[in-house]
């Protein structure tokens, strides 16, 4: 009975937090090797579609990393990066297009599977507009994101569809390009005026120390992220996440979240209780 009563009082809490997020975007990054184990998978999407359910609008844009260079050296293509930009060559692009497809497809049909509303959308369907990137040697076919198709978005989401959109993007001469999925979900949560924009990753979030996972800081400011990057504390592959949530924070995004997927409902306890789990970052 003691139990009973916990879930109904959480069912309680949450229902400010469901009265204020109703019909507000969420726009949720979701990648890496969590993306690719079944059980965390299945347990993000069931809250992906619990969110739905009550009335927010998803928009998820996935990565793929991984899949795509153990794809590449499966047939003989050693994966190369500059700066942590993978350089794609038409025939690295070929393979992050059909790994994308792949991924995407999985996780629509996976949401289907637990009744929810979906669509998927792939960057270079006329949706997110890129140049190519500029860098201090050829990157390839890797773009920089110059607009995002905001009407198209809003198309499927006033239909209370998840949308979910891999990591593409077309240039105006109609060529496709490899975009870095944190960026486009940065682009696209500032595009839409978004109320959240979230990661989901293998990380508690920004901690003091690494290898402590209780030195997690709950909130931080753009200013304090800049002093902790400055300071070394926030170091290595924490950089492109917490500058992804500056960039979405410093477009009008009223709150961003780093959230580690692989805790049991961490997407619902950073949304709908008082303390949340994971780090926010708060524009001051």
């Amino acid at each position: 009975m003691e139990n009973i009563i916990k879930k109904a009082s959480v069912l309680v809490e949450a229902v400010p937090y469901i009265h204020q997020f109703r019909r507000k975007v969420f726009v949720i990054k979701y990648g890496g090797s969590v993306l690719h184990d079944d059980v965390i998978r299945r347990r993000i999407l069931e809250d992906i579609v619990f969110l739905s359910y009550v009335g927010i609008r998803i928009i998820l844009i996935h990565g793929g990393g991984p899949h795509i260079s153990n794809r590449l050296r499966e047939i003989g293509v050693e994966p190369e990066f500059h700066n942590g930009i993978r350089v794609t060559d038409e025939k690295t692009l070929k393979v992050v297009i059909e790994e994308l497809d792949q991924i995407n497809a999985q996780i629509v049909n996976e949401i289907r599977e637990l009744k929810g509303d979906v669509t998927s959308l792939s960057g270079d369907e006329n949706l997110v507009h890129v140049e190519k990137k500029q860098a201090d040697r050829d990157l390839g076919f890797v773009g920089t994101i110059t607009s995002i198709e905001k009407k198209l978005l809003a198309r499927h989401l006033r239909k209370g569809h998840i949308t979910v959109v891999s990591p593409l993007g077309i240039s105006i001469e109609q060529q496709p390009h490899n975009v870095n999925a944190d960026e486009v979900a940065s682009a696209i949560a500032s595009s839409m005026r978004a109320e959240k924009f979230v990661l989901l990753t293998n990380v508690p979030g920004v901690l003091r120390d690494p290898k402590d996972p209780n030195s997690l800081y709950s909130t931080l400011t753009v200013a304090q992220v800049e002093k902790l990057k400055k300071e070394g504390i926030i170091a290595g592959g924490m950089i492109p996440k917490v500058d992804s949530c500056v960039e979405a924070v410093n477009g009008g995004i009223p709150k961003a979240h780093i959230i580690d997927a692989r805790m049991d409902r961490a997407l619902l306890l950073e949304i709908f209780t008082d303390t949340g789990v994971g780090t926010q970052i708060l524009p001051k």
